[in-house]
C-alpha cells in the first residue's frame, strides 16, 4: 500500500539527562502526531542502550558519542527508531534506540508530521514482531 499525505515540520531540543527514546516519544504524544518520520537527529550522548539484530540482545555503552544519525517512524500508536552513534576514535556503532539512551550537552530533533495518515502496529507472523501499518487518517 502507498500512501500519500500533506505534513508539517516540527522541531526540538532535548538537553543534557533527557533521554532520547522517552524525549522523542513525549514529544510526538504531546504534539498528537499520528504518523511522523524523523527527519534529522544530531547532538551527543553520554549512555547508549541499543538493541542489535536478534531483536533481543541490549547493549549499555557508557561513553560520549556524537549522534551521526537518528531515523524512524514515530506517532501516539508506535515508536521505531534507529540511532547511529560516533565513539572517540570515530568508529561508528548503531542498532535500535531503546529507553536508557542519555543525552550529554543536546539532542536536536526534526520529524515530519504526516498529517492525513495514522501510524499503528500489528502482529506479522511471517516476522514474530509487531510491524508497521499505515492507514487513512479520518477527520470529523
Amino acid at each position: 500500500m502507498i500512501s500519500k499525505s500533506s505534513g508539517e515540520f516540527y522541531v526540538f531540543r532535548l538537553i543534557e539527562g533527557d533521554d532520547l527514546m522517552g524525549g522523542i516519544v513525549d514529544f510526538a504524544n504531546k504534539a498528537g502526531i499520528t504518523a511522523g518520520a524523523i527527519l534529522s537527529g544530531v547532538g551527543c550522548v553520554k549512555t547508549a542502550r541499543l538493541r542489535d539484530a536478534t531483536g533481543v540482545d541490549i547493549q549499555r555503552i557508557d561513553e560520549h558519542m556524537e549522534i551521526v544519525s537518528v531515523t524512524g517512524t514515530v506517532s501516539l500508536k508506535r515508536t521505531h527508531i534507529h540511532v547511529s552513534l560516533s565513539k572517540k576514535d570515530l568508529s561508528v556503532i548503531g542498532g535500535h534506540l531503546v529507553e536508557g539512551c542519555i543525552v550529554n550537552t543536546t539532542a536536536e530533533i526534526v520529524i515530519l508530521a504526516l498529517n492525513d495518515l495514522s501510524f499503528a502496529d500489528a502482529f506479522d507472523p511471517t516476522t514474530g514482531y509487531n510491524e508497521l501499518c499505515v492507514s487513512n487518517r479520518e477527520f470529523k
